[in-house]
């Protein structure tokens, strides 16, 4: 048992036995304040009595002695309490029971100095005595509780549960403290217990907030991790295609003045991105602020960078078919070629755009006769099929660029090419009758220029050459022609090819041994070359031989010039051979 424990038991005891005192003292001044009133006067005539008439009050002393006698009777029976360890002594026991008596005589000295146990009584000095009423003050009764011991006392004594300061009056001795006997090492020892518990408690505490702190960086590391995982791929998943499988177009307007956010938000609407905000920071992000307003033909199939490359380019001012494919025809290509071209376009159109569907449409004669009635400026002097022509639209295909809409079909292509020819010859049409030429002799010369001369300078002369040749009545004598002739137009030619091409071959397009003009063109000749068949330069050249291989020129008016060509530009540099006219 701790010094603490013993002292709460000894403090428990005390109580016991001044609740029982003061029970005592209750009854003892209840039966004396009772014994007054019978005090009974021996005729009406008043007489004097003294307090020795009275039965005789018991003296505070001798009621200090009895309750001391019965406390040391109390405290002999009272269970005695082990001690706490063997190095206990007799005279510490001796110091433990002055240490319990004192307080109990304190409070009873505290007891007497506050309230007597019984009321004075005064005598008046009347000849009557009247009875004298008690004055019985309210006693609060309080529940009983269990008590270590049943047997009353006669101690008036008084007693507090709680532990209050006592009020010290004038006179009455000062309380002491019970102080403990427990040897200096006992005490020394007890701090250091408690600094090792403190000091092992203080580290369980920081070890716990370190492992706290700890848990809580690594979940919020997952947390980022994870977070930058998703996001990063929810970023990469939106600037992918909406449908990459869907071929169908989807027309927006982009308005004028609109911002990279109303733009995103415009194309989220019409279903071409899947989200508005990141299409605009990504635009942002890689600096594409040109992105320009207009009417646009976009697909869902169409992932950022294709949109934004589109949105670039500038739309139409007003809304259009949506294109499915572009196809340009170079100028030079003969209809063959052209038909190849038309053959490697990719997609899904309105019906198949082969070559051999290309080529067969145009050699349909009801189809040609309707080019024909509709193109008659154009058309009406195109060669007919008896004429010896290989194709009669030959040369009547404006080389350009087209598009490919979803209404595309070989025949509408034919018709627009012829068209777009129409309209390019359109400017000449009163220059070539003045020149007593049908267009489909100026096309032919067109189609020779096409081949014989890059720069327009040259293009014009080697028009003129033939236009002089022409009026003499001397064969044309073109290379190129032959080159139609043997199929080999449109290939790659060397200064070797062009020396042994045969000038005998049986063919209507062979200039060398017939006069005048093929039946039609070779090939479609430019703009520029008709241009310069049209306004050719005006001189007395009869010759010109070209090297094919660095595409200049050499003129002559002469046979012996132009031999003096041959031998000096194209013979000393056999066996790449010439080319000569």
């Amino acid at each position: 048992m701790t010094e603490k424990q013993r002292d709460t038991e000894k403090l428990s005891f005390k109580e016991q036995i001044l609740r029982d005192l003061e029970r005592v003292k209750e009854q003892d001044r209840r039966e004396r304040e009772v014994e007054i009133p019978n005090v009974k006067t021996s005729s009406t005539q008043p007489s004097s009595a003294t307090p020795s008439d009275l039965e005789p009050e018991t003296s505070t002393e001798e009621l200090m002695a009895d309750s001391l006698s019965v406390v040391d009777k109390i405290l002999k029976n009272a269970p005695s309490v082990p001690p706490l360890s063997s190095a206990r002594t007799d005279e510490t026991d001796d110091q433990e029971e002055k240490e319990i008596r004192q307080p109990i005589i304190d409070k009873i000295e505290v007891v007497e100095s506050e309230e007597p146990l019984v009321e004075p009584i005064h005598l008046a000095e009347e000849p009557v005595v009247e009875p004298v009423q008690p004055k019985v003050e309210p006693v609060e009764l309080k529940p009983e509780e269990k008590e270590f011991n049943d047997t009353p006392t006669k101690v008036a004594v008084t007693y507090k549960t709680e532990d209050k300061k006592e009020e010290i009056t004038p006179g009455m001795p000062e309380r002491v403290e019970p102080v403990s006997t427990e040897s200096s090492s006992g005490l020394a020892d007890a701090p250091r217990r408690s600094r090792r518990q403190g000091a092992t408690s203080t580290k369980k505490k920081k070890k716990s907030k370190a492992k706290g702190c700890l848990v809580t960086v690594l979940v919020f590391l997952v947390l980022v991790v994870v977070g930058g995982y998703f996001g990063y791929g929810y970023v990469q998943d939106s600037l992918k295609p909406v449908d990459a499988s869907s071929k169908d177009y989807v027309t927006v307007q982009i308005p004028d003045g609109a911002n990279v956010q109303e733009i995103g938000s415009t194309l989220e609407k019409s279903g071409l991105v899947k989200h508005g905000l990141i299409f605009s920071l990504y635009a942002k992000y890689y600096s594409h602020a040109n992105l320009k307003s207009g009417y646009y033909n976009l697909k869902k199939s169409m992932s950022t960078d294709e949109l934004i490359q589109e949105l670039e380019k500038g739309g139409t001012p007003e809304a259009q078919a949506p294109v499915l494919a572009n196809l340009t025809i170079p100028e030079g290509y003969t209809l063959e070629q052209i038909a190849q071209t038309v053959g490697q376009l990719q997609g899904e159109f309105k019906e198949p755009l082969t070559a051999d569907a290309f080529l067969a449409k145009a050699q349909d004669e009801t189809f040609i006769s309707q080019l024909v009635a509709k193109y008659p400026n154009l058309l009406g002097s195109l060669p007919t099929k008896d004429s010896g022509v290989r194709y009669r639209l030959e040369g009547y295909l404006f080389p350009a660029t087209y598009t490919i809409k979803d209404s595309t079909t070989v025949e509408s292509l034919i018709d627009e090419m012829v068209a777009a020819m129409d309209k390019a010859m359109s400017p000449y049409y009163a220059t070539i009758k003045e020149k007593n030429l049908t267009v489909n002799e100026l096309l032919s010369i067109a189609s020779l220029v096409e081949k014989e001369g890059a720069k327009t300078e040259d293009r014009k002369k080697i028009a003129g050459v033939f236009y002089n040749r022409l009026n003499v009545g001397m064969p044309l004598q073109s290379n190129i022609a032959i080159l139609y002739a043997e199929g080999k137009l449109g290939q790659k030619i060397s200064l070797a090819d062009d020396a042994t091409i045969d000038t005998n071959i049986d063919s209507p397009y062979n200039v060398y041994t017939h006069l005048g003009l093929m039946p039609g063109p070779v090939d479609s000749p430019s703009l520029d070359a008709i241009e310069a068949s049209v306004n050719q330069t005006k001189s007395d050249y009869l010759y010109f031989v070209a090297n094919v291989e660095d595409g200049k020129v050499y003129f002559a008016t002469t046979k012996e010039e132009h031999d003096q060509n041959v031998a000096e530009h194209i013979n000393s540099k056999l066996p790449q051979s010439s080319s000569s006219n």
